[in-house]
């Protein structure tokens, strides 16, 4: 408990995260660029990022554009900003929030791209509405994307899988929609640009394959690129 408080402590102290208790933190709506990045560069977040592998990963190779690791948990974001901090990595930030309420934070159109790498399945049935696919959540991606922004989804799990593709082909606004139940013996298999995460690294080395979509909403782009 000490080590968790002491990383709460950490996190406040430092500018990579923006969380509640922060004078910032209820301001960045539509201001991303202004009073944190001070750039154009598009924004990719990376929703439930956990340690922020793969906000980490593209940012080091992906310098003009800016990323944001999103999660509710201040002790996993923790270690995410320290690799930011020790790689210096000025075009990483994490939120600390529910992502439910991404549009209190981020202005229509405000968001080139979203990842969703392993998202909690949620398996029981009444907690499909909990699940980071699920349709409620899908509207709030849709409003701050820009038109033809791209999304991106990896699980080992083949229940949210296909409770994914059910729910985004039962849209009208779902464009370029490809998938994949097996990440690695697919035409997509360099399409993550080689980032693995601690959960996928462990599904991998049990034999289960990676489940893997994109699709963009609106106007189609360059499905393969954030």
């Amino acid at each position: 408990m000490r080590k968790k408080q002491q990383r709460f402590v950490d996190n406040a102290q430092c500018p990579h995260v923006i969380e509640p208790g922060k004078p910032s933190y209820h301001h960045m709506q539509g201001a991303w660029r202004t009073r944190y990045f001070h750039n154009s560069h598009p924004i990719v977040l990376e929703l439930g990022c956990g340690q922020g592998a793969y906000t980490i990963g593209l940012a080091q190779q992906l310098p003009k554009t800016n990323f944001i690791g999103v999660d509710v948990k201040g002790a996993r974001l923790w270690a995410g900003r320290k690799l930011a901090t020790v790689h210096k990595l000025p075009h990483v930030a994490f939120l600390r929030a529910n992502i439910m309420h991404m549009d209190h934070f981020f202005a229509p159109h405000e968001v080139h791209a979203i990842y969703l790498p392993f998202p909690d399945p949620r398996p029981k049935g009444r907690d499909a509405k909990r699940r980071l696919t699920s349709p409620r959540f899908w509207d709030v991606y849709r409003k701050i994307l820009q038109p033809g922004g791209n999304v991106y989804l990896k699980t080992d799990n083949m229940t949210l899988f296909l409770y994914t593709l059910d729910v985004l082909r039962d849209r009208e606004d779902v464009q370029a929609l490809h998938h994949t139940e097996d990440l690695y013996r697919s035409d997509f298999a360099t399409a993550h640009y080689g980032i693995q995460t601690d959960y996928e690294k462990r599904y991998l080395a049990q034999g289960i394959a990676i489940k893997y979509l994109q699709f963009s909403f609106g106007k189609s782009v360059d499905t393969k690129r954030p």
